[in-house]
């Protein structure tokens, strides 16, 4: 909203029509963002519409006209970004050391990887929201994005992580993960989603992963669960989804980048075949130059004769 806002205080002052709407999905789009993103700003924008003309605010016309602009249709499906479980073993053995920022970190990408959480959900983890239920560690009545509440259970060894991190920072209550400061000590009462953030390109760098997100790794959490057997109804309510084809995108169902299917028929050239090729043609070409330097040299004596 704070977007369209700055946008719209920008233009020419004008009245708030479809026409605007229309403008504003166009800057949008010159902005080059996702699908997603811009259909859900447009959507902010029919909600305002609506909440004025229910307020008397705006003509029930000029919002029933905002509110039939349509979205941006997404042509394709974008390529999710998995590790596999030797990279994700990797991945938190270079998050492992002696500071105390070391135990934190390893302790957030545990439970990103182990619990498929996101990065929201972990800066705003609390250290009572970890309980047991049915002879299983697990966190209780977690709130997720659009406010749904889904219970995560936690393996063991995500637990040892938290429980590493918790004694050294000496925390007794309130936000699980705190910032730690350049001594070396923790302070404040929670972090933001921006050091998730940074903690997780920060561990994938060591091991030459650039392109590695808190998101991503919510979608190996996944895929893992999936490949060892893991129940589809299951991966969706660890991860809270409302919906299983979103959960069947998080695992990368219709698309095999491990095995694809054009690598079935095997190779059709031998690259060894063009170096060879390429090299006759060099050997050919320098023949061939040799033999012009050759009759130039000919027709240079010819000409010399003649004149003597």
């Amino acid at each position: 909203m704070e977007q369209f806002i700055t946008w719209y205080c920008s233009e020419p002052r004008i009245a708030l029509n479809r026409a605007v709407v229309l403008r504003f999905r166009l800057y949008l789009e010159s902005l080059r963002l996702a699908a997603g993103t811009i259909n859900q700003r447009l959507a902010a924008v029919r909600r305002l519409a609506y909440e004025a003309a229910d307020s008397g605010l705006l003509s029930p016309e000029l919002a029933a006209g905002i509110r039939r602009v349509k979205g941006v249709k997404q042509l394709g499906v974008r390529t999710g970004n998995w590790l596999s479980l030797e990279q994700s073993r990797l991945l938190l053995a270079k998050s492992d050391g002696d500071t105390l920022r070391s135990n934190r970190d390893l302790a957030m990408i545990s439970i990103l990887l182990g619990c498929g959480l996101r990065r929201a959900e972990v800066s705003s983890l609390r250290k009572e929201d970890i309980q047991v239920r049915q002879g299983h560690w697990a966190i209780v009545d977690l709130v997720g994005k659009g406010g749904h509440i889904r219970t995560v259970p936690m393996p063991i060894w995500v637990k040892n992580a938290v429980d590493r991190w918790i004694v050294a920072a000496n925390i007794a209550e309130g936000h699980a993960f705190r910032v730690v400061s350049r001594h070396g000590s923790a302070w404040g009462d929670g972090i933001t989603e921006s050091v998730v953030w940074y903690a997780v390109r920060d561990c994938a760098s060591r091991i030459e992963l650039d392109h590695v997100a808190p998101h991503d790794l919510r979608r190996i959490c996944a895929k893992l669960c999936h490949v060892s057997g893991g129940e589809l109804e299951q991966i969706q309510f660890l991860l809270g989804h409302a919906s299983v084809s979103t959960t069947e995108r998080y695992l990368g169902c219709k698309q095999n980048l491990e095995k694809p299917v054009n690598d079935r028929f095997g190779p059709l050239f031998d690259c060894k075949q063009l170096e060879m090729s390429e090299g006759l043609k060099s050997s050919t070409q320098d023949h061939a130059q040799g033999d012009r330097r050759t009759l130039s040299e000919l027709a240079g004596l010819s000409g010399a004769s003649h004149q003597a």
